[in-house]
């Protein structure tokens, strides 16, 4: 992991990352497009962090913490000045199961604690088995609430949300 860094992403890394994923997406293509655009005013507005993690150059990992309330559906509860929701957990398949994922969310997290965050809370689809292990196992264990996110194409799922307290 010599060269591996964990950052906050630069706009000009949110474009590159975001076309990138624009092209892989296939039908969601849509979907992705309306979401660089909020993401990256989201952030310009501090409303939220990207974390990336970035090999040789390129980033393979990233996750976002979104910080205001306005930009997380369902979000009573799961935002607030000390309360910070996670979300866009993502590492290319290549990368997956080799701890760069890990390094970055020990970076995230951290970087939260140092900002005054005491709380943490995410949400995952009830049929994400695979997910939800990874949570849980990041001590997401408090079940908040289930709720309906809709997708920008008008696609509706469930959610399930948790919470970790950070010290």
């Amino acid at each position: 992991m010599d060269n591996y860094i964990c950052k906050i992403a630069t706009v000009e890394e949110m474009n590159t990352r975001w076309n990138s994923m624009i092209l892989n997406a296939g039908e969601d293509k849509d979907n992705w497009i309306v979401w660089k655009k909020q993401n990256i005013n989201n952030f310009q507005k501090k409303k939220i962090i990207p974390y990336y993690g970035i090999l040789n150059g390129q980033v393979i990992c990233e996750a976002t913490a979104m910080l205001s309330r306005d930009v997380v559906q369902n979000s009573h509860g799961l935002v607030d000045v000390t309360t910070a929701y996670l979300s866009a957990f993502r590492t290319d398949k290549e990368y997956e199961g080799k701890g760069y994922f890990s390094k970055l969310y020990k970076y995230m997290e951290d970087d939260l604690k140092s900002k005054g965050f005491t709380s943490l809370t995410i949400g995952v689809e009830p049929n994400e088995n695979r997910n939800y292990e990874i949570y849980r196992h990041y001590g997401f264990d408090k079940f908040l609430k289930q709720g309906i996110e809709v997708y920008p194409d008008g696609a509706k799922i469930k959610v399930n949300y948790y919470q970790k307290k950070i010290k």
